[in-house]
């Protein structure tokens, strides 16, 4: 059974659960390599998506934390910067954390793949 999205699109309702997020967007941050105590490394950047105008809005933008945790990731984000247009694949995380005394948290794309799609120079 399919049942109908809101731009007209159709859902398809017997596929399993999933977590998958794709982006486009214009890399507006990029954090140098941290080593985590867990020998764990991430590197995380900010990726501006557009946001049409529509119902009476005017056109804004998303910003979206990416967390790369994965070395091939690391490795791509090494070759882009800022003002790149870049396409990420991934899953969306919930990430706590501690902040004054008490516990924060926030949602990020961890990438699983990531794109360069046009430089800022291109």
């Amino acid at each position: 059974m399919r049942k109908t999205a809101a731009d007209g699109g159709q859902i398809p309702m017997t596929e399993p659960d999933a977590n998958t997020v794709l982006l486009r967007g214009r890399i507006s941050g990029v954090e140098e390599l941290r080593e985590l105590p867990s020998g764990d490394k991430v590197r995380t950047l900010r990726l501006v998506v557009p946001r049409p105008a529509g119902r009476g809005r005017p056109a804004s933008v998303d910003t979206i934390d990416v967390a790369c945790w994965s070395a091939a990731t690391r490795r791509v984000l090494d070759r882009v910067g800022v003002g790149d247009t870049i396409a990420v694949s991934g899953s969306l995380r919930r990430r706590f954390f501690r902040a004054g005394g008490a516990v924060a948290s926030r949602y990020e794309v961890e990438a699983s793949s990531l794109q360069r799609l046009v430089g800022a120079a291109d």
